[in-house]
C-alpha cells in the first residue's frame, strides 16, 4: 500500500512538473509554425520581375523580425524597407502613367497616423528599419520592428524594398525619401 501511495505522489509531482514543459514545447512548436514568408521579386512595369530572395517573418517578445537573404542590390547601397497596405506587387496608374508595385498601396497605416516617423516612431507600422547591401549587392541580415506585435496581422500585405534610403520623416520627401519601388513581395 505504501508503494502504491508513494508512486501515487512521485507520479503526481511528475506530471507537475512535465506538464509545464510539455506546454513550453507545443508553443514554441507553434510559434515556430506561425513564421511568414515573402518571396520577393523585382519590380517591373509588367508585374513580378526575376525572384530576388525572400524574407522570413518571425513572432518573438521584443517584436517581429524580418531575416532578409537577397541579391542583385546596388552594392554598399541603403533601401528603404516597409509592410504596404494591399497584397498586390502589380503596376498601377499614377495620373496616366504606369508605375511598378504602385498597387501595394502605401505603407501599411492601421493605426492611421499618416506619418512616417520610422521603426521606432509612433506613425506608420509598416515602417521599418533601412537595409544596407554589401559588397557584392547582398542584404543577409535580420532586423526587428517592436511596434509590429501579432505576425500573422502582416499575412497578405505587400513588403517593399525602394531604391533609395530612408530618413524616417516627412520631409524633404514624403515617406523618407525611399523613391522607386524596387522589390516587393506579398507574406504568406
Amino acid at each position: 500500500m505504501l508503494n502504491t501511495v508513494a508512486s501515487g505522489k512521485l507520479h503526481g509531482d511528475y506530471m507537475r512538473f512535465i506538464v509545464p514543459i510539455l506546454a513550453i514545447i507545443v508553443l514554441s512548436a507553434s510559434a515556430q509554425a506561425a513564421d511568414l514568408t515573402a518571396e520577393m521579386h523585382r519590380t517591373t512595369l509588367e508585374g513580378s520581375g526575376a525572384h530576388v530572395g525572400s524574407v522570413k517573418i518571425s513572432q518573438h517578445d521584443f517584436g517581429t523580425t524580418f531575416s532578409l537573404q537577397l541579391s542583385g542590390m546596388t552594392p554598399l547601397s541603403e533601401h528603404g524597407f516597409h509592410v504596404h497596405a494591399n497584397g498586390s506587387c502589380g503596376p498601377a496608374d499614377k495620373g496616366g502613367k504606369m508605375v511598378p508595385a504602385l498597387a501595394a498601396g502605401g505603407h501599411w497605416d492601421p493605426d492611421h497616423t499618416g506619418k512616417h516617423q520610422g521603426p521606432m516612431g509612433h506613425g506608420h507600422k509598416g515602417d521599418l528599419p533601412f537595409i544596407q547591401a554589401d559588397k557584392d549587392g547582398r542584404v543577409t541580415v535580420k532586423v526587428t520592428a517592436v511596434a509590429i506585435s501579432d505576425v500573422m496581422a502582416l499575412k497578405g500585405h505587400a513588403l517593399m524594398i525602394h531604391e533609395g534610403g530612408d530618413n524616417y520623416k516627412d520631409i524633404p520627401k514624403k515617406l523618407g525619401g525611399g523613391g522607386a519601388r524596387m522589390f516587393c513581395g506579398v507574406i504568406g
